[in-house]
């Protein structure tokens, strides 16, 4: 009841500046004992009541005083709308009512017991109501064993009147009852065989307690009748139940059923299992907070009471699991949803070798791309290695192939980084994995990333529909080569280091981080350490990337490869144009005394272009571009010295050094001899002594 319905409205309003004394005239004059105070806008801050007035009395205050020296400021207030039972308790004697900021009524203790006693006849007649409602027989009896309550069933099956009965002892009417054994005993005794007037019921009896007294004992009868016809659809329900109990706990795939309006009635046990999740957690939930709490990314279930038809999507659960889950909306005979049933089938091994599918297809695409970009023939893809420096180097290259830490290499352009990464690769654990290479200044700034990472279906516009593996999927199991590293666009660096910290990837356009295996092998010609500074790279993606460095020293400073390379790309390319061409050992020298700044990848395509364009057999000076014969005049025969090493080990250096370019050069052992001004037999010891031979310059492995 709100207090609107109860509250006095004429009310007798009081000012804070009147006296004592005007305050009781008022109260004789309107035969009230209290009222409420209020200010200039009418806004009620106090009450005045008579206990004020005796107060003041006993405790000799002057009757001038003005009210707001004794009045009650702090007062609870109470508004029309407001439910009686919310804002009533014993210890309020008057609540006043205020709508607006303006006090509207009052609520007294005489408005309370108006209110109370009106409760009091509602109520018992409520209850009358009920128990002469109810299909059951009701009998009650008192202390005394007197018939209290009688109701309408009882007077229909047992044929007698209620008022005729009522007020008599119940052994008079009903002998067998056994109500006054209940007032003794105080035993509850359910599910009793009686016999009543020549009928049989099932009897339930209790006796009645207050304050911890037996004070009488009631029964519940009901035909027997009656119960065996329930007793018999009970089986039957039963045995339904079990039934669908076992068609619902056979299925294979997970079972959630809801009623119409969400709440969830039933899930079976395959779909606890498929989510790993408790029915706890869902039962008598709705499907729509589930969903909010994140236990679920979507629910099947309120999409197909929303859209009121069969609804299939694919969900994600707490713990990782994917699903393709059908919400099934049941109707009743009024086309009203009174049920759900959703099917839940896990797809999450499905999901996997979709993504192994897609990064096959991707590796594929990848090889083939890889494959119409090679050489003709096999031997560019092994290193020329004939230096002490780079043979050091390599030695340590095995050595950290063996660790899966990330490596930076840096060198100048065409030093053959990628074939360090190559080789890196190749002599790991991860050489069954896949290798893939990027030139991260190769591909366009707003590409890059789905290049990277891969896309899912409608992250923009013209992105395939089934999406697409990135470059870290493929190389998933193997490793992944980033060249020109330092040509990676600022935004990208903080996703890149993301991926180094976590070993996860997100998709563009995706929501589902993807694990990935992968070891990160990062090159770079310019100087990172000083875009660093220069705030071009972040300095802590340079950590990350820098935890092996590996630096690949230029042509210039190992120019004991050079013959090795020259009689490599001679090779290599009179095989790929069927031509014959040789080379003289003037050119060679040319070759020596040049700086190289193009490194290896300067070597391989000069050689070619004179393959090519010399017309004669042989290649000689004439036939270099000018700046390579300025090289020749400027350079005089003279020992390069690269490092301090012990001086027999120089020695040893130069004389294979020199035997490997006689054996360049000259066609007989005679012939070297006589260049060298010592003996063919010694030419021929000291060729074996170093391992030299023609097919050991024709090296088996490239840059």
């Amino acid at each position: 009841m709100k207090l609107g319905e109860i509250m006095t409205a004429n009310l007798v309003l009081l000012k804070p500046d009147q006296s004592i004394q005007e305050a009781v005239a008022i109260f004789i004059e309107h035969n009230i004992d209290g009222a409420p105070v209020i200010d200039e806008n009418e806004q009620i801050i106090g009450l005045f009541t008579k206990s004020h007035v005796y107060r003041s009395i006993t405790q000799g205050i002057d009757t001038k005083e003005p009210l707001k020296n004794l009045m009650s400021s702090n007062i609870f207030i109470g508004h029309p709308d407001d439910e009686i039972e919310d804002v009533l308790h014993p210890f309020i004697g008057r609540l006043p009512i205020v709508e607006n900021d303006k006090i509207v009524g009052m609520i007294t203790r005489s408005d309370l017991a108006r209110v109370f006693l009106e409760s009091y006849r509602n109520i018992s007649n409520e209850f009358d109501t009920i128990i002469n409602s109810t299909h059951n027989m009701i009998v009650s009896v008192d202390e005394k064993s007197r018939i209290r309550i009688f109701n309408r069933s009882a007077e229909k099956l047992l044929g007698v009147n209620a008022e005729s009965v009522r007020g008599k002892s119940i052994d008079e009417v009903f002998p067998t009852s056994r109500l006054p054994d209940i007032i003794q005993t105080g035993k509850v005794e359910p599910l009793q065989k009686i016999l009543l007037n020549d009928h049989w019921f099932i009897s339930n009896r209790s006796p009645i307690i207050k304050d911890g007294k037996i004070i009488g004992s009631v029964a519940v009868l009901q035909d027997i009748s009656e119960l065996e016809e329930l007793s018999r659809e009970l089986k039957y329900v039963k045995e339904l139940n079990e039934e669908l109990d076992a068609i619902i706990e056979s299925s294979f795939d997970g079972l959630y059923i809801t009623d119409g309006d969400g709440i969830t009635l039933r899930v079976n046990r395959a779909f606890e299992t498929i989510n790993g999740i408790d029915a706890k957690e869902f039962m008598g939930r709705n499907v729509d907070d589930i969903q909010r709490e994140g236990l679920v990314s979507k629910s099947v279930s309120y999409l197909a009471i929303k859209q009121r038809t069969i609804v299939t999507i694919i969900q994600e659960y707490r713990n990782g699991k994917i699903t393709l889950a059908t919400g099934t909306p049941v109707f009743d005979k009024k086309g009203n949803i009174f049920r759900v049933v959703c099917n839940v089938r896990d797809i999450t091994e499905l999901n996997m070798l979709k993504q192994k599918l897609e990064q096959a297809q991707g590796l594929t695409q990848h090889y083939e791309s890889q494959l119409r970009t090679l050489r003709m023939f096999s031997g560019t893809d092994k290193l020329i290695i004939k230096s002490p420096r780079m043979r050091n180097l390599m030695d340590t290259v095995i050595r950290l192939a063996e660790v899966d830490s990330t490596v930076m290499i840096s060198g100048e352009s065409g030093t053959g980084k990628e074939m360090i990464a190559e080789a890196i690769h190749n002599n790991s654990p991860r050489n069954k994995g896949p290798f893939i290479k990027v030139n991260c200044g190769a591909i366009p700034e707003n590409l890059l990333e789905s290049e990277l990472f891969g896309y899912e279906y409608g992250a923009f516009t013209g992105a395939r529909k089934e999406g697409k593996a990135g470059y870290f999927e493929l190389a998933s199991g193997g490793s992944l080569f980033l060249d020109e590293i330092g040509d990676l666009p600022f935004n990208l660096q903080v996703k890149l280091l993301r991926v180094l910290q976590s070993k996860e990837i997100n998709r563009v356009g995706g929501r589902q981080a993807l694990k990935v295996d992968v070891r990160i092998v990062a090159a770079s010609n310019r100087d990172l350490q000083e875009m660093v500074q220069r705030k071009q790279f972040r300095e802590d993606l340079y950590y990350r990337l820098n935890v092996i460095p590996v630096s690949l020293p230029p042509l210039r400073e190992r120019k004991e490869d050079i013959p090795s390379l020259v009689v490599h790309f001679m090779e290599l390319f009179n095989r790929k144009y069927k031509l014959n061409k040789r080379i003289s050992p003037e050119v060679v020298e040319a070759f020596m005394a040049y700086e190289w700044p193009g490194n290896v990848r300067e070597v391989e395509n000069l050689i070619e272009r004179l393959v090519v364009i010399t017309p004669k057999d042989i290649i000689s000076l004439d036939d270099l571009p000018a700046y390579l014969g300025t090289a020749l005049l400027g350079a005089s025969p003279q020992v390069s010295v690269s490092a301090i090493l012990p001086l027999k080990d120089a020695v040893e250096s130069l004389e294979k050094q020199l035997l490997q370019k006689a054996y360049i050069q000259f066609r007989t052992t005679r012939q070297m001899a006589k260049e060298l001004q010592i003996d063919a037999s010694t030419v021929v010891r000291k060729a074996a002594k170093y391992g030299i031979s023609p097919s050991d310059l024709n090296g088996s492995a490239s840059k």
